[in-house]
């Protein structure tokens, strides 16, 4: 779910935070998650990359469709690898306050599809291209029910 989904008057789209667009339902694993898992979770929700998150919440990697190919072109079996094995651990992230012309700028500069959302360390969302464009749509309607 979105908070932009629920907006009851005009915003101006330059100004909305990271906390307005983020999916706060966000998919994820667990760092002892197999790549099996893992590449079930990305098929089953039509996604390319889970988050991992630790024992307490916190955002500790990201595994992405690429990851779990790396390793099946290694003649590996995904149920034998874990997601702290493969993940990625230097993952760009954004806050709740970051402006959505900020987050644009980090999408198209490091070529990404969406953006964890953290708060203290802990995930609590997540940003997509998709969800910027929702954003912008809701924000500039002509016509408010």
């Amino acid at each position: 779910m979105r908070r932009t989904e629920y907006l009851t008057e005009k915003r101006e789209f330059h100004k909305l935070p990271a906390s307005l667009l983020m999916e706060q339902e966000v998919k994820f694993c667990r760092m002892s998650d197999s790549g099996r898992h893992i590449a079930s979770q990305l098929t089953k929700f039509n996604i390319g990359s889970l988050p991992v998150v630790d024992e307490e919440g916190g955002l500790a990697g990201l595994v992405s469709e690429f990851d779990l190919l790396d390793i099946l072109m290694k003649d590996r079996d995904l149920r034998d690898v874990r997601a702290e094995e493969i993940m990625t651990r230097d993952v760009k992230f954004v806050h709740g306050d970051t402006p959505v012309d900020e987050i644009i700028r980090l999408l198209e500069t490091d070529h990404l599809i969406r953006v964890p959302v953290v708060h203290d360390g802990k995930l609590v969302g997540i940003v997509a291209r998709r969800d910027i464009l929702f954003g912008y749509i809701k924000s500039t309607a002509e016509y408010w029910p």
